[in-house]
């Protein structure tokens, strides 16, 4: 009779768990954890300016929230897609590792990931248009055709040096603005010039990628503003949003009539110039996926700081 040892089902079950962590751990790296402040700042924000108008609802902003980090998500799935498909990661690649290139994660998995994650903040986005109307679906909608467009369709946004303007827009005037609007009802002029603040900390981030890649992204056809213009218009890009998040909390207060704290994001500028200069001086690109990193921390601590000082103005 066949016998087995006692800790031969032992080790199936400890197989397959290790299996199964292995595979949670590839689908997490393929989220980019880095990236998502660029979802959550923006809410964040929105949601800071509602509350300080006595305009804050709960049940929007958390889902505001969650379609933002739907949307980031489904991006960077798209993104991972199409660049495999395109060709664009190579095994010369200095970024993230990219689950679909590495052959961690099939194509058609992260296809089908991208559907369903996109497909999510569609049907959350609903409660959002029946609460706030048509302006959102229209607004909605454009978020995700774009988050596909970023690297998908016939003209890709990122390849064609428009990706800054898409993640300026949609991660900073359309996430704030939108974010205020299903709490409020209406427009702000507030929320417009706080959008331009973390609309320019999130392109920071995309800013440091592209100057990372740009050696890649030339061999792969990917026309980024660093391919098109050079590192240099980079790196004064990199400086210029930075001037353009610090320089909202001064017009917040000389122009808006906000009480000083809102200049608490000036806390961590030093954080931030220190970024700055290992972007302007640094030579070794490898070391940039750090700088990637802190510039999204930078952003996060920005936008909590900023949410704060507006909050304070109201009590």
């Amino acid at each position: 009779m066949l016998s087995l040892e006692p800790n031969f089902f032992h080790n199936i079950v400890f197989n397959l768990r290790m299996e199964n962590s292995k595979r949670v751990s590839i689908w997490i790296k393929a989220v980019r954890p880095q990236t998502l402040p660029a979802a959550f700042v923006p809410v964040c924000v929105g949601a800071a300016l509602a509350y300080h108008d006595q305009l804050l609802l709960w049940d929007a902003t958390i889902v505001a929230l969650m379609c933002a980090f739907l949307i980031q998500i489904g991006t960077n799935f798209a993104n991972d897609y199409f660049d495999f498909k395109k060709g664009a990661d190579t095994d010369q690649r200095i970024g993230f590792e990219r689950a679909t290139a590495k052959g961690l994660i099939s194509a058609d998995a992260m296809r089908n990931a991208t559907i369903i994650t996109m497909g999510l903040a569609f049907l959350l986005g609903l409660y959002l248009v029946w609460h706030a109307g048509w302006a959102i679906f229209w607004i909605g909608t454009a978020s995700l055709i774009f988050g596909i467009l970023y690297t998908g369709g016939p003209f890709p946004l990122g390849y064609n040096g428009l990706g800054d303007i898409f993640v300026f827009v949609f991660f900073g005037i359309v996430a704030v603005m939108g974010t205020y609007y299903v709490n409020a009802l209406e427009w702000s002029n507030a929320s417009f010039w706080a959008s331009l603040a973390v609309g320019a900390l999130a392109t920071n981030i995309l800013v440091i990628n592209n100057l990372r890649d740009v050696d890649q992204d030339k061999i792969a056809g990917k026309n980024t503003l660093g391919v098109i213009l050079g590192e240099g218009a980079l790196r004064w890009e990199y400086l210029l949003m930075l001037l353009l998040a610090l320089a909202i909390p001064p017009h917040f207060y000389f122009q808006l009539g906000y009480e000083a704290t809102i200049f608490l994001p000036f806390l961590i500028s030093p954080y931030g110039f220190t970024q700055l200069y290992k972007v302007w001086f640094w030579d070794d690109k490898h070391k940039f996926n750090k700088v990637l990193e802190h510039t999204a921390r930078f952003m996060t601590f920005y936008g909590i700081l900023f949410s704060i000082g507006i909050i304070v103005d109201h009590l």
